[in-house]
């Protein structure tokens, strides 16, 4: 019979934690699909606009933004099962006081809350995995923690909808409760407390500066992305953020050993890529699911259900090609996959900007569809490029860092999408309160030029990058004579 110390280690097998690790990122996923289809019946519980609610949600996507780039340095600090069950912790905590606040101001120091919790859960998980996978494993482990992820878009509107319609909002947060008690449970028995051998101190400067930048950038960009008439303030904090960064940049190159800016990092081509070509494509990328409901509803006259299920197509598009992104890898490598999809994704935005009232229903279902399946496989090539060169000790710091510039450059794309839309309606001649077809036409075309960005870094990275995770290299040498 199997000892208790036997047993325990079977359960703390990649598969178990990785299976765990995708769970709650499904969770912290699902809460923030889930949450849009019950803005209505909150607003009428806290007496106020729907409009109004929209700052719940920017106060979470803020505290992302500040806390995640400290997650690898508190990990480091405190061990990796400890800060990832009690961000379980604080999560699950903070849903159900989100789910009794009374009044909105509540409700936005619950969701504050639940940020911090969010922010240390998702990027501590994800370090988890890159630490307990090998490297020949890691395109699979990262993609499997994924698919629950994309799988929360899908499921989350028409269940959130489901529960206000026959429960309440409540019960929208209350879900978690159960799903996080189990999680914690399961953190606690299966992951290993690891902790880094030496932890430099805490760069407090590059934090307070950094956590300035990114918060002030989102929250400037979002307000100057809508239809307010008074946009001095959310420019002069759009100036004073950049301003800020830059001073946070030149503070961390003074002290590189204890930056939370991994410049070390940043001199490998594999990493760098998903630093700023990867930015350049998560920002586009983010901006079709934001303007495409919008287009489908203003310009093509359809429901808000309507226009929903179409995106359904997008990302089941997501879901599917998961399963092909590994051979593929194996039998192209990472710089011809990320080349030949990156312009494959690019012109499937493009050919958004041709989608008209008149398209045949079964033809705009195809488009979004093989979007979702191309922008899928160049988002796992990126990211697990990302860690392909990285050692075992940097681990903390890179996953951090890249956490954090993945949450800022995806927070982005909603508002860029909406600051560019703005200005091409403008230009256009008329106010960005109701755009026309042509306008969306325009901003798609633009938003395609932009997602190329990943495939000109490629251009410079060498054949056999990334080949002891793909197995494209080692796949070469075993066939050839």
């Amino acid at each position: 019979m199997a000892s208790n110390a036997e047993k325990l280690v079977k359960f703390r097998s990649p598969f178990y934690v990785t299976t765990l690790i995708a769970g709650s990122i499904f969770m912290e996923m699902l809460d923030g699909t889930i949450i849009a289809t019950a803005i209505p019946q909150m607003a009428l519980s806290f007496h106020v606009g729907p409009v109004s609610l929209n700052i719940g949600i920017t106060a979470y996507l803020l505290t992302l933004a500040i806390f995640i780039p400290i997650s690898g340095w508190v990990a480091d600090r405190f061990g990796s099962r400890s800060v990832f069950s009690t961000a379980i912790g604080i999560f699950t905590l903070a849903s159900g006081f989100c789910g009794v606040s009374k009044t909105l101001m509540q409700f936005i120091l619950m969701r504050i809350f639940q940020g911090i919790g969010g922010a240390m859960m998702v990027p501590v998980g994800r370090l988890i995995v890159l630490r307990t996978a090998p490297k020949e494993k890691l395109t699979q482990a990262l993609a499997y923690i994924t698919w629950p992820a994309l799988s929360a878009y899908v499921i989350g509107p028409p269940l959130g909808g489901f529960i206000t319609t026959y429960a309440n909002w409540h019960w929208i947060f209350f879900l978690n409760l159960p799903i996080g008690i189990a999680a914690i449970i399961l953190a606690i028995l299966w992951i290993e407390n690891e902790r880094a051998e030496e932890v430099h101190p805490f760069d407090w400067l590059t934090f307070l500066l950094g956590g300035f930048a990114s918060a002030g950038v989102l929250y400037a960009m979002e307000e100057i992305g809508g239809e307010g008439t008074h946009q001095q303030l959310p420019s002069v904090i759009l100036a004073l953020s950049v301003i800020s960064g830059i001073v946070a940049v030149a503070a961390a190159r003074r002290q590189p050993a204890r930056s939370l800016i991994d410049f070390d990092s940043l001199k490998l081509r594999t990493f760098a890529l998903s630093i700023y070509g990867g930015s350049a494509f998560r920002i586009a990328v983010n901006v079709l699911p934001f303007l495409l409901p919008l287009m489908f509803q203003i310009a093509f006259g359809l429901t808000a259900f309507q226009s929903g299920l179409y995106l359904l197509a997008l990302f089941a598009g997501d879901l599917s090609m998961k399963a092909l992104t590994i051979p593929a890898l194996l039998r192209f490598g990472f710089r011809r996959v990320l080349i030949v999809n990156g312009v494959i994704t690019a012109v499937s935005i493009a050919v958004c900007a041709t989608l008209a009232p008149s398209t045949p229903v079964v033809l705009i279902i195809v488009i979004l569809f093989l979007h979702g399946a191309f922008r899928s496989m160049e988002f796992t090539c990126i990211t697990t490029l990302a860690y392909s060169e990285i050692a075992p000790s940097r681990m903390s710091r890179a996953n951090s860092f890249l956490s954090a510039v993945m949450q800022l450059s995806s927070g982005m794309g909603v508002a860029i999408g909406a600051i560019t839309l703005r200005f091409v309606a403008h230009a256009h001649g008329h106010s960005a309160a109701v755009p026309s077809l042509h306008d969306f036409q325009m901003v798609y075309l633009l938003v395609a030029a932009l997602a190329l960005g990943p495939v000109f870094d490629s251009l410079r990275l060498p054949q056999d990058a990334g080949g002891a995770t793909s197995g494209h290299m080692h796949s070469e040498y075993e066939t050839s004579p």
